[in-house]
């Protein structure tokens, strides 16, 4: 698993760059809250502000970023308050709590700046929790907020705004129906009933951390979209915090708070947070425990029973969550790893005909920015399908099929990057066999995504495109050399993708 992470592909270095800015400007937004005569507590608390900025804002745009950041106060403000003046009404507090859980999950269906705003606000009702704000330590917290989240953003669209030169891949939502046939209605309420429980556990356990069982529980919903995710999600958690436990008895317990060396490990810890997240949630959340038990150090309050009792409630956030999944009206993953794989095939589609269209000589067709959001759609893919390829899953049939539907998705990708390099080439010239090979592409997507795909009357295999020629046989000219190629991927993408799930899976 070690391994697998730093060997991961990093194109462009995007995760190693994001780490860096990461440290940086939240490096920088901790030393001005310490300079302007912040508390310890209002420096925390900044420093998280500043996190979440950077770790949750993800809209396509550089502007679209900066507009999400200046929103960030506009819902954590009042919740911070709410969340103190609540703090001795235990009863009146938990129920906001869970109202923010519901609302944060709901908000989602308004994309990624729903989803950061919902994020920052449930974090903002935890926080007071953790340091156990009061009302009167408000007007502080609002400005370390204020003044972390400036100087992360000088960081992040000033000094160094890489995007501005990048690409910024889209990847659209599944399609959503109405009231509780929408996905984030569905998790919304999940997330509430899994809360729910965590927290009357929680507490059951300590009157004091019980928030540690809640954060469990709605982590488990974040950037999930089925049961099979969460579930998976909710595993690696317990797995990652019971590994950075074993990390903190080893390398936080014994700094006992020291200034100096505890702030290393913070800086080491954010870094592994950014840079693990998008290939390994469970190094991601060995990052996040080191983190918050090097916080628990400063703050003079960390011993190995603390670290014990964290655990426990992480593994009770998790069974809560995993209940609610299970229970309460659950969103399978057939369903929804099909919405991601119809998007897909549609952008493989959409790069051919960019691609296609280039080489007969069009100035304006680039497949370019195609290729970038097919790139993005597959990362979803690969989430969706991961609890079938768990290699703890039972279900052999369903991680065969899965296994052999993201070989064929890659192949379709190499395929599609091939195929725009070549378009790219100014010395490339047309061929009329390609556009009868792009047409036998578009029918073959339309195949593959027609109504009766992924629905419960599954189509026949046998309606399959027409395969394309023998590897032999295909012509020296390179774009065709391609798109031969990629006929024969969607052509195999038939059986696996067409067939019921509990089929037996046919290769064609």
């Amino acid at each position: 698993m070690l391994k697998g992470m730093f060997v991961a592909p990093d194109p462009g270095r995007q995760r190693l760059r994001a780490a860096t800015r990461a440290v940086l400007g939240i490096g920088a937004a901790v030393a001005l809250c310490g300079l302007t005569g912040h508390s310890l507590v209002a420096a925390v608390t900044g420093g998280l502000a500043a996190l979440l900025a950077l770790f949750t804002v993800t809209d396509a745009t550089v502007r679209g970023q900066a507009l999400t950041t200046l929103l960030l106060p506009a819902v954590g403000f009042p919740v911070l308050a709410l969340a103190a003046g609540l703090h001795d009404h235990p009863v009146a507090r938990d129920t906001a709590l869970l109202a923010v859980v519901g609302l944060g999950v709901y908000a989602r269906r308004w994309g990624p700046r729903g989803h950061a705003l919902g994020v920052f606000a449930f974090m903002a009702f935890f926080s007071t929790q953790f340091l156990h704000t009061v009302p009167g330590q408000l007007p502080e917290l609002y400005a370390a907020v204020a003044l972390s989240l400036l100087m992360s953003s000088a960081v992040r669209f000033g000094l160094w705004c890489y995007e501005r030169r990048l690409p910024a891949p889209v990847v659209p939502a599944p399609p959503t129906g109405r009231g509780l046939a929408r996905t984030t209605t569905r998790q919304a309420v999940q997330a509430t009933a899994g809360a729910a429980v965590a927290l009357m556990v929680g507490q059951l356990l300590s009157e004091q951390r019980w928030y540690w069982a809640v954060g469990a529980t709605w982590w488990m919903f974040v950037n999930t979209a089925s049961r099979g995710e969460t579930l998976v999600r909710g595993f690696r958690r317990v797995l990652g915090t019971l590994i950075g436990l074993a990390v903190g008895v080893v390398a936080v317990v014994p700094l006992q708070g020291a200034p100096v060396p505890t702030a290393v490990l913070v800086v080491v810890s954010v870094f592994g947070i950014f840079y693990t997240a998008a290939v390994s949630y469970t190094w991601m959340m060995l990052a996040v425990t080191v983190l918050a038990g090097s916080l628990y150090g400063l703050l003079g309050v960390l011993d190995p029973a603390l670290l014990a009792l964290r655990l426990l409630e992480t593994g009770v956030g998790a069974l809560g969550g995993m209940l609610a999944v299970l229970l309460v009206l659950p969103v399978t993953t057939h369903t929804t790893t099909h919405a991601w794989i119809a998007q897909a095939l549609r952008r493989v589609h959409a790069c051919t005909a960019e691609a296609a269209a280039r080489l007969a000589g069009s100035a304006t067709a680039d497949p370019t920015g195609h290729v970038a959001e097919l790139e993005a759609l597959l990362g979803r893919v690969r989430l969706s399908l991961a609890p079938l390829v768990h290699p703890l899953s039972p279900l052999r049939a369903r991680k065969a099929r899965a296994r052999q539907v993201l070989a064929l998705l890659d192949t379709c990708a190499d395929e599609v990057r091939g195929l725009a390099s070549v378009a790219a080439d100014p010395e490339a010239s047309h061929d009329d066999r390609l556009a009868a090979a792009c047409r036998r592409v578009e029918a073959a997507v339309e195949a593959l995504t027609e109504p009766a795909y992924g629905g419960s009357e599954a189509a026949d295999p046998g309606r399959a495109p027409e395969r394309p020629v023998p590897e032999h046989a295909l012509p020296t000219v390179p774009a065709l050399a391609h798109l031969h190629r990629l006929e024969g991927a969607l052509a195999a993408l038939s059986a696996p993708v067409r067939s019921s799930p509990r089929a037996p899976l046919v290769r064609v």
